[in-house]
C-alpha cells in the first residue's frame, strides 16, 4: 500500500537530481561553487491547520511555508522531501493534497526527491534544499544601528482570518473573504530574496509574529529596534479593525504572513526599491535600527504603545 500510495500520487520526474524517488536515498549534485540551504519544517492537523481544510490549499501551504526559509535566506529553491503521517489512505484527500503541493512546486522550480508515508495523526513535515553563492546568503545577524527596518507585502491578513475563523474578532463576511486568502495560500518571496544578495544586511521571514521574527534579527544581530506601527503595510480592508486591540495585536504578533522582514543601511534604499520592483513586490519601510537594545513600537504620534505578546508560541497550550 505505501509504496502504491507513492507511485500513484508523488513520484515524478526530478530532471534536476540525479537520483529522485524510488530508492533508499536521493543523489543530488549542487550546482558547481553553491552552497546549499536546507530547512524543514511541520504541520501537524489541529495544531497548524484543521480537519476542514481544504486539501488541495494543504498541498499548497505546507510547501509555501517551507519555501519561505529559502527566500529569507536568498537561496533558489532546488529539491523537497515529503513525509506524510494519514490516518487512513484516502485517494481523494491524496489526490487534491498533490494537485496543491505540485502546483507550488512547479511555480518555484522545485523538484520532490524522496520522502516517507506512515499510518497516524494527520502530520506534513517537509524538507527543503536550495542553492545560494558562498558568502551571499542573507543572515539574521549583519543588522547594524541606523540601517532602515522593511517587511514585503502586507502583513496581518492571516492572522486576521484565523481571527475571524475562531471567532476572536467579528468582521463583514465581504472583509472576512480578502484576508482568507492569506492564511490558507500564503506566497513564499523567493524572487525577492535572491534580489536582496548583497543589499540586505540581514533577513528573516515572518512565521510567528513581526515583533518575535524581528527579535531573533536584534538577538543574534545584539541590537535594538523602533517600529512605527502606523506605517506597517495592511490590506486595505484591515484598517476598519485597527480600533480593536486583537486586531493590532494581528499586526504586531499574528503570525502566518510569509513576509520578508529585512534590514538594510540607508544608503541602499535606491537598491532595496530596484530589489522589490524586479521581484514585483512592494517593500515597506516600517522603522529603523538601533544602538541600544530592545524593541519599541510608537503611534503616529511618537507615543509608545504597548504589547502583551510578541509572536505565536508552538509550545504554548
Amino acid at each position: 500500500m505505501e509504496f502504491e500510495l507513492i507511485a500513484r500520487h508523488f513520484t515524478r520526474a526530478a530532471p534536476g537530481a540525479v537520483l529522485g524517488v524510488g530508492d533508499d536515498c536521493a543523489l543530488l549534485a549542487p550546482s558547481p561553487g553553491m552552497q546549499l540551504a536546507v530547512s524543514s519544517d511541520m504541520l501537524l492537523e489541529g495544531r497548524h491547520f484543521s480537519p476542514q481544510d481544504s486539501p488541495a490549499g494543504l498541498g499548497h501551504k505546507s510547501l509555501a511555508v517551507n519555501l519561505s526559509d529559502l527566500a529569507a535566506m536568498g537561496a533558489t529553491p532546488r529539491w523537497a522531501t515529503l513525509a506524510i503521517a494519514l490516518p487512513a489512505a484516502d485517494d481523494a484527500w491524496l489526490t487534491a493534497f498533490a494537485r496543491g503541493f505540485f502546483r507550488m512546486a512547479d511555480q518555484h522550480g522545485i523538484e520532490l526527491v524522496g520522502g516517507d508515508t506512515t499510518r497516524g495523526a494527520l502530520t506534513i513535515s517537509i524538507t527543503v534544499i536550495g542553492e545560494v553563492p558562498p558568502s551571499q546568503a542573507l543572515l539574521r545577524e549583519g543588522a547594524r544601528a541606523g540601517d532602515d527596518i522593511w517587511v514585503s507585502g502586507v502583513i496581518g491578513s492571516a492572522a486576521l482570518a484565523l481571527a475571524y475563523r475562531q471567532g476572536r474578532l467579528f468582521m463583514e463576511q465581504i472583509d472576512a473573504a480578502k484576508v482568507l486568502p492569506a492564511l490558507y495560500l500564503p506566497t513564499p518571496r523567493i524572487e525577492l530574496g535572491i534580489a536582496l544578495r548583497g543589499v540586505a544586511s540581514s533577513a528573516i521571514d515572518i512565521s510567528d509574529g513581526l515583533l518575535a521574527d524581528l527579535g531573533h534579527i536584534l538577538e543574534r544581530s545584539n541590537v535594538g529596534a523602533k517600529l512605527e506601527f502606523a506605517t506597517l503595510p495592511t490590506l486595505p480592508v484591515a484598517q476598519a479593525y485597527l480600533h480593536e486591540p486583537v486586531a493590532r495585536d494581528c499586526m504586531l504578533a499574528g503570525g502566518d504572513d510569509y513576509e520578508l522582514c529585512f534590514t538594510a543601511p540607508v544608503s541602499r534604499r535606491d537598491a532595496v526599491a530596484a530589489a522589490a520592483q524586479s521581484a514585483g513586490v512592494a517593500v515597506t519601510r516600517i522603522g529603523r535600527i538601533t544602538a541600544e537594545p530592545g524593541l519599541a513600537v510608537v503611534d503616529a504620534n511618537g507615543q509608545a504603545l504597548h504589547f502583551d505578546r510578541t509572536g505565536y508560541d508552538h509550545f504554548d497550550e
